[in-house]
């Protein structure tokens, strides 16, 4: 008896939640996803700000082959000089070699420890600054998400996802993103601050200008760590390669992955030789992977990075983003934020994002709400989308808000 994809789907595959998406992909090219049944979509997520570059951008599949006809997994990380590690570490900090008005009191970064995911850079981070800093406090903020580890979770500032599965990591304390009088909780006993640029579980939210500096002097004045984790906004999204040059302020440990690897899993903490030196010694093997810096996926990885850089898209980001928001206009959108290809349209309540969304789909787009934020609509295309297609896309999901259902 033949038992579909979809069965099995459900069968077998562990399952996050009891309302997936379940639509069965058969290829991606660009900014579309084509479905089994022929069915096309505008993919306005990237997957979840992964592919900046699109899917299966031709010189990503093509660094990819090259580096499968030479090799792939040698060896535990760190052990054997391999070419794409390398050279991605090498372009990675030469990207991080800028002059900011409030630099790092260790220096720039130039050392690259990399991950299999954003959730592992976060690990990293933590004992690294838990091993330099002697400390064992750490301060995140409310409604951001760093990952589902125990100790990203830990981090993570909504208690509907932590509470069952206490015990967590002790000594975690929280503050408001843009908050200036909650700086004053990072102490001389924190470890470090972990804080996105743009808070984007919480829906896009960007803080007043003078924020980050008057957070990297209160670091700087209490001896923590300064952690950027970048995973969503790095590597062109938010209108600049990094997020944190637009603000001004370098951070002493950055965080990457997602649209890092051009649709393959990759990511990294960085940090400079200061800071990353500790994990040689007390205990020798401070950290240890043996999947991390996949060479394939440095590969990927160097080809993403090269394609945005070369042809300019974390400009770009800033034009098509501000794009969209003239054309997402609709009495059901209370505003559309953000900065570059991250974008949040806000409406009333989840009840009417929730029927846009399923009706977006129908039309042939893909988008979705934020973890801390339902009322809001995610709109992350690749930043290869052309103009063309943003008219195309925004019309669709324009027509989805004038669909007879929602009108009240």
């Amino acid at each position: 008896m033949h038992i579909s994809q979809r069965q099995l789907f459900f069968d077998h595959i562990a399952q996050t939640s009891d309302f997936p998406l379940a639509l069965e992909i058969d290829k991606a090219e660009g900014v579309f996803l084509h479905a089994k049944n022929g069915e096309r979509y505008f993919d306005m997520i990237s997957g979840i700000a992964v592919s900046n570059v699109g899917h299966r951008h031709p010189d990503v599949l093509a660094a990819i082959q090259q580096q499968l006809d030479k090799y792939m997994h040698l060896m535990v990380y760190g052990e054997y000089i391999q070419s794409p590690q390398v050279l991605l570490a090498e372009a990675l900090t030469r990207s991080l070699d800028l002059d900011c008005p409030h630099p790092s009191p260790y220096g720039p970064i130039n050392s690259v420890y990399f991950t299999n995911s954003g959730t592992e850079a976060v690990e990293g981070a933590m004992k690294l600054a838990k091993r330099y800093t002697g400390r064992k406090e750490f301060v995140a903020c409310r409604n951001a998400y760093h990952g589902a580890t125990q100790g990203a979770l830990s981090l993570s500032g909504a208690e509907f996802f932590r509470r069952n599965f206490r015990p967590l990591l002790p000594g975690i304390r929280q503050i408001t993103h843009g908050s200036l009088p909650d700086l004053e909780k990072i102490s001389c006993r924190t470890a470090a601050v972990v804080i996105e640029i743009v808070a984007g579980e919480a829906g896009v939210r960007i803080p007043e200008k003078g924020y980050f500096a008057a957070l990297r002097q209160r670091c700087n004045d209490t001896g923590t760590l300064l952690i950027f984790d970048e995973i969503q906004t790095g590597f062109g999204r938010t209108g600049t390669f990094w997020a944190f040059e637009e603000v001004g302020v370098y951070p002493d440990i950055l965080l990457s992955a997602k649209g890092m690897g051009g649709g393959m899993p990759i990511g990294a903490f960085m940090a400079s030789q200061t800071l990353m030196a500790v994990f040689r010694n007390n205990p020798i093997l401070g950290h240890i992977t043996t999947f991390g810096g996949h060479p394939v996926s440095c590969a990927a990885s160097l080809a993403t990075l090269t394609v945005i850089k070369d042809n300019q898209l974390d400009e770009q980001a800033n034009e098509k983003g501000a794009l969209i928001k003239s054309l997402l206009v609709h009495p059901k959108i209370k505003e559309v934020r953000g900065k570059g290809l991250m974008l949040a349209a806000e409406m009333d309540s989840f009840e009417i994002l929730k029927a846009t969304i399923d009706l977006c789909i129908q039309k042939g787009v893909i988008t979705d709400w934020f973890l801390f934020c339902d009322n809001a609509m995610r709109l992350a295309p690749p930043l290869t989308i052309t103009v063309p297609q943003i008219h195309e896309a925004v019309q669709l999901i324009v027509d989805a808000l004038n669909h007879p259902s929602l009108r009240s």
